[in-house]
């Protein structure tokens, strides 16, 4: 079948589980007021422990334009509106990564439908303080240290790229550019396959070894960090157009679609042993299922495009069924069951995650419109 019939056939599918997500949102929106979710505990939100590092308040107000963008139900945009304002002094935070993840969420998201030049601003001014992460060996640190690149930085370096194209600043392109370029050739091996961390010599740049804070061991490939390279790459490519990235992007969706299981929902490494427990990871799933869409989007040849849309919305079909979607289990608070945020802290081990939450919505919209975001 290819993946227009597929879209067709699980058009109700999708909308119904749009709908419960919509439920669900309003459902924290009424219980927790002015909180945003990182993992629950148990099913339940607003219990958190260990947060490592505060990086996911853009996912639930994100989640809550695109409500907003697909019905035009005002009801979405007042919350929409003050949760993303929340975040406006963190476009000055050098202390994260994850500025992307807080403002194109969010920011990205309102001034597309308002065009306000304070809008604009904000972006700008964030992009610019990523940009201030850049090291010696022409990459952009994680928050953990100056030595340390992270394949999730590839989800945050669009923000870079965005504040050059409407600043016309070449050197924060070129620092983009840069990273792409580091990350492609130390975190993504010759497989598709990818390592979470990188490690370099802070003051000759050098790199020195691959290794892992998240993944089952330095040599394995972390679901969630493949599905962080597979978006990401795509956007790099989006925004820059260059070529290589693109076909970075290619090889980790070629590794996702060999290693994955049928559903293309993958356990939370692709290379546990025998002895370590088996469980899914709903989140690297909706992130790929995001990413694939916008593949199929970025590419020329129409049988690769299908090939690409097929695994988007096989995913998706997936991630609404039983097993993954909350629906089923009315107690419990989030919209995806069965994610991973960090199995070795024990933090959010088969539960809900914010950014599972986040992708899948975003997902569902997209197969819903038959077209990326970025064309809207």
């Amino acid at each position: 079948m290819d993946a227009s019939s597929l879209r067709e056939q699980l058009l109700p599918s999708l909308r119904s589980a749009l709908e419960f997500a919509a439920a669900q949102s309003q459902r924290i929106l009424d219980t927790y007021p002015g909180y945003t979710p990182m993992y629950t505990v148990g099913g339940k939100w607003n219990r958190e422990g260990e947060r490592w590092t505060h990086w996911c308040e853009g996912f639930f107000p994100g989640i809550l334009w695109l409500l907003y963008k697909q019905t035009n139900d005002q009801r979405w945009r007042q919350p929409a509106e003050r949760l993303s304002r929340a975040l406006e002094p963190r476009q000055y935070d050098r202390n994260v990564h994850d500025l992307g993840f807080l403002f194109l969420s969010t920011y990205q998201r309102w001034y597309n439908l308002t065009g306000d030049p304070h809008l604009q601003d904000v972006l700008n001014q964030a992009g610019r303080t990523l940009a201030l992460r850049r090291q010696k060996g022409g990459y952009l640190a994680s928050f953990v240290s100056p030595d340390s690149l992270f394949i999730d930085i590839m989800m945050n370096v669009g923000l870079i790229f965005r504040a050059a194209r409407e600043t016309h600043e070449d050197a924060l392109r070129q620092i983009a550019l840069e990273h792409c370029r580091t990350t492609a050739k130390y975190l993504v091996r010759d497989d598709g396959g990818t390592a979470h961390e990188a490690i370099f010599d802070r003051n000759t740049g050098e790199f020195l070894k691959q290794t892992t804070h998240q993944g089952w061991s330095s040599e394995s490939t972390w679901s969630r960090g493949l599905a962080w390279s597979l978006y990401g790459f795509t956007a790099a490519y989006r925004y820059s157009g260059e070529q290589e990235f693109l076909d970075v992007a290619r090889r980790n969706a070629a590794y996702w679609l060999h290693r994955s299981p049928p559903g293309l929902v993958p356990y939370w490494d692709y290379d546990l042993p025998d002895e370590a427990p088996r469980l899914w990871d709903s989140s690297a799933g909706a992130i790929a299922a995001s990413g694939l869409w916008d593949l199929g989007e970025a590419v020329q040849d129409a049988d690769e495009r299908d090939a690409y849309h097929t695994a988007s919305l096989t995913i998706l079909r997936t991630l609404c069924g039983d097993e993954f979607l909350a629906r089923s289990c009315p107690d419990w608070e989030g919209i995806l069951m069965h994610a991973v945020y960090h199995y070795h802290k024990n933090l959010g081990v088969d539960e809900s995650v914010a950014w599972g939450e986040h992708f899948f919505v975003e997902a569902l919209v997209k197969a819903i419109a038959g077209q990326s975001e970025a064309a809207w």
